[in-house]
């Protein structure tokens, strides 16, 4: 008795209606997403936006990466003992290469 109601037309029809609530609730979820990506970017810098070059997030990613790595004390002490140099040493270069992380710019045309 557990399918007795399952085929036929009442079968059909609950399963359009199913796929209306589906194709409802993704078009919220979509909008939802968005709005929240918009406000992820507007409240944190590296996080993006539709004009942002190649180049531009490569920059972000890697000056993220080397701000962490000076940040954690343990990871700056790693890098120095494999590079065989100072802690101090280390901390100066990763600074230094945050100024142009990924070189210069490419012109505007190649990216």
């Amino acid at each position: 008795s557990g399918g007795a109601g399952r085929g036929g037309v009442e079968g059909r029809a609950s399963g359009a209606r199913a796929c209306e609530r589906t194709t409802a609730m993704q078009s919220a979820d979509r909008f939802n997403i968005n709005s929240q990506l918009e406000h992820l970017q507007s409240k944190h810098v590296g996080t993006g936006h539709a004009d942002l070059s190649r180049h531009e997030w490569a920059t972000n990613i890697h000056r993220d990466s080397i701000a962490s790595y000076i940040g954690h004390s343990a990871m700056t002490r790693y890098m120095a003992v494999a590079e065989n140099e100072a802690v101090g040493r280390v901390r100066f270069n990763l600074m230094q290469k945050m100024l142009l992380p990924c070189g210069l710019p490419p012109d505007k045309g190649e990216d």
